[in-house]
């Protein structure tokens, strides 16, 4: 077994001991970078996926309102000033949590 390493070492070890930093470097990237990101990405889908009427949503053009209506693909909401808009689910980014006690 011994013999076979250093057999690989001698003669093959030069191109590994080179690649080694870059498999470093992308296995750091994965899991500081691509993870997290995949995680969050899942998170809003499973939100949004969860949204249901009465539900305050932020969009990411910022309009805050308030679902009065749920389609296949896209949110009716209530906006403060009154206005029905129709947004895609897409754009939904943040849900706001609801307030029962109002004085």
């Amino acid at each position: 077994m011994m013999n076979i390493l250093a057999f690989f070492f001698q003669f093959g070890g030069g191109l590994i001991l080179q690649l080694l930093p870059f498999v470093a470097i992308f296995a750091i990237f994965y899991f500081l970078v691509i993870l997290p990101q995949k995680r969050k990405t899942q998170e809003t889908k499973e939100m949004i996926a969860q949204l249901k009427i009465n539900d305050e949503v932020i969009t990411n053009g910022g309009v805050i309102g308030k679902i009065k209506e749920v389609r296949d693909t896209s949110f009716v909401i209530y906006s403060a000033d009154k206005s029905l808009i129709e947004i895609a689910r897409s754009a939904v980014v943040g849900h706001r949590p609801v307030e029962n006690d109002k004085k």
